[in-house]
């Protein structure tokens, strides 16, 4: 099983669209994950054109979306619990945040979005993925989205693209 994670797609705002890299990726995927800020639906359609879309709200997503996406998820894919949340807050750092959201729930991996920055490490027995941004890499050198792979067992890598 092939799954495309992103996050902090921010568009129109960010961007005329979404990049090729992810594109040719989401076409090819089995599942779509998306840790919120969208910015506007037209964008969580789009994305629900290439394929099966599971998604949270963000914090700068239009209002119709944060009625429509619940704020934390867990769901369950060939046995891997995976915790999606987009980590905004205040205090704390974003990878806090997430990890403190699911301190009671048993899942073994944390998608979350917001900061924009790649993340990818293990704590407190959790594996914690950020994919950053597709759309708007702030100060660093690169785009990015994530590629988790199921199968006997699961990994989880970020894609880098200029």
């Amino acid at each position: 099983m092939k799954i495309v994670v992103t996050a902090d797609t921010h568009l129109p705002k960010k961007s005329r669209g979404l990049p090729e890299e992810l594109r040719i990726d989401l076409l090819k995927s089995d599942l779509i994950i998306h840790a919120g800020d969208f910015q506007t639906i037209e964008i969580y359609q789009q994305l629900k054109d290439f394929g099966e879309l599971i998604a949270v709200a963000g914090n700068v997503d239009h209002p119709d979306l944060k009625e429509l996406l619940p704020q934390k998820m867990i769901i369950e894919k060939k046995g891997l619990k995976i915790g999606l949340v987009h980590g905004d807050g205040a205090g704390k750092t974003t990878e806090k945040r997430a990890l403190e959201t699911f301190q009671h729930d048993d899942v073994g991996v944390i998608i979350f979005g917001h900061s924009h920055i790649p993340f990818s490490r293990y704590q407190n027995g959790i594996f914690l993925f950020n994919p950053g941004s597709p759309t708007d890499k702030r100060k660093l050198p690169y785009f990015s989205h994530g590629i988790l792979t199921i199968g006997d067992s699961w990994k989880i890598e970020h894609k880098f693209y200029v």
